[in-house]
């Protein structure tokens, strides 16, 4: 009998995302009887906002919903974002110019689809969001790390962009507020970043899904913004996920030039079709309703913000950068390596998770997942009680 043919190289090649990795295991252990506290998910811990809700359920009365409706999202709702991208990314566009997604990730993946072809570099600064490199590996592309550090505030340069791009070099990776940095970059270096791009022709994917969650009066300035000329080469990514608390409801989009989203457009006809008609219904209120709540869930995180910069930073051997952005801290860690704990002594921010899960019960991502070893990344988006007992164990641990 003849073997098997084998399975995709390409797939077989692609890392389960490490932030869900960690937060299903400890899941898994809180399911267990431990009281694990995870600072690993980046998930708001509140209810989405009841108008948002009731309208899906008002939804769910039109048969129309029920079935096919445009690849690329409703007309309405597609309005909707182009009026938010105007008022929040300072960038008109035509409703023809946005595809609504299955959540940020599908966003993310269709436009490395669209601008990278096999071999290309893509730019990529680190630490970075687990799920870029992998997404550009699909798209056949090759992520160039760029990486800067603590000492940075993690946010790269031009002069280091400079360095690493080559004749190979198509496109470069966005994203201000960061995840997992919380880094937001200023507006006079939106610009530079920007302008730089545009002079050598490179394609933006600038993922903006944090952008109305920003603290200590900072705005974070679109690179379409700072930079209009630049607008002919970005596609925006975006989401109702982190704003809204509508995580689970998976609804996101894109925003580009018209021959990038035409070609994005085709590709999700054939991928996913629509997006759930309930969940865009849904999207559209929360666009276009009170945005009181969502003021008020970032109101909530900035004071969680606080709370646990001062607490971090409380461990010797610990650097806590102050991140003006999205929900997560980064701490430099590095000063807790090589040294004993507990009878263990990890030599790497990978091993430090394992201790810290091990011994405090407290579940963080290793820098592992985002770039180089030396950091961890927690997000603050849980209770305020858990968050404080959480980092608490880790003072005593690291006593």
């Amino acid at each position: 009998m003849t073997e098997r043919a084998p399975l995709s190289r390409k797939l077989s090649a692609i890392a389960e995302s490490a932030t869900l990795k960690v937060d299903a295991k400890a899941k898994a252990l809180q399911a267990a009887g431990r009281p694990v506290i995870s600072y690993a998910a980046g998930e708001p811990d509140f209810a989405t906002p009841q108008f948002i809700v009731d309208a899906a359920a008002e939804a769910l009365k039109d048969p129309a919903n029920f079935r096919y409706t445009p690849a690329a999202g409703l007309p309405v709702l597609r309005e909707a974002i182009a009026a938010k991208t105007l008022r929040d990314s300072g960038l008109e566009v035509d409703p023809s110019q946005v595809i609504v997604t299955n959540g940020g990730k599908q966003a993310v993946y269709q436009a490395f689809q669209a601008v990278v072809n096999p071999g290309d570099e893509v730019l990529l600064p680190a630490p970075y969001w687990t799920t870029y490199p992998e997404a550009i590996a699909l798209a056949d592309g090759v992520p160039v790390e760029v990486f800067a550090g603590a000492d940075q505030d993690y946010k790269v340069t031009v002069d280091q962009l400079e360095a690493a791009r080559t004749d190979r070099t198509t496109a470069l990776v966005f994203v201000s507020p960061s995840n997992p940095t919380g880094a937001v970059y200023t507006p006079e270096e939106t610009r530079a970043i920007g302008e730089w791009a545009v002079e050598h022709g490179i394609w933006i994917i600038s993922d903006e899904i944090y952008q109305n969650l920003v603290y200590e009066g900072v705005r974070a300035v679109s690179i379409v913004e700072a930079v209009p000329d630049a607008a002919a080469q970005t596609i925006l990514v975006n989401g109702v996920a982190k704003t809204y608390a509508m995580t689970g409801w998976r609804l996101g989009w894109m925003v580009g030039p018209k021959d990038a989203i035409k070609i994005a457009a085709n590709l999700q006809s054939h991928l996913s079709s629509n997006v759930n008609n309930i969940a865009q219904r849904a999207a559209l209120a929360a666009l276009s309703g009170s945005q009181h709540e969502a003021e008020q869930f970032r109101l909530a995180f900035d004071r969680r913000r606080k709370l646990i910069v001062s607490e971090l930073s409380k461990i010797g051997g610990v650097t806590v950068p102050n991140p003006l952005g999205a929900f997560y801290v980064y701490p430099d860690v590095r000063g807790l390596l090589g040294r004993e704990w507990r009878g263990k002594t990890p030599a790497t921010s990978l091993e430090l998770a394992d201790l810290i899960l091990e011994e405090a019960e407290v579940a963080v991502v290793p820098g592992e997942a985002f770039g180089p070893s030396g950091y961890l990344r927690l997000s603050y988006a849980l209770g305020d009680d858990a968050l404080l007992e959480g980092v608490q164990r880790l003072q005593r641990l690291f006593a």
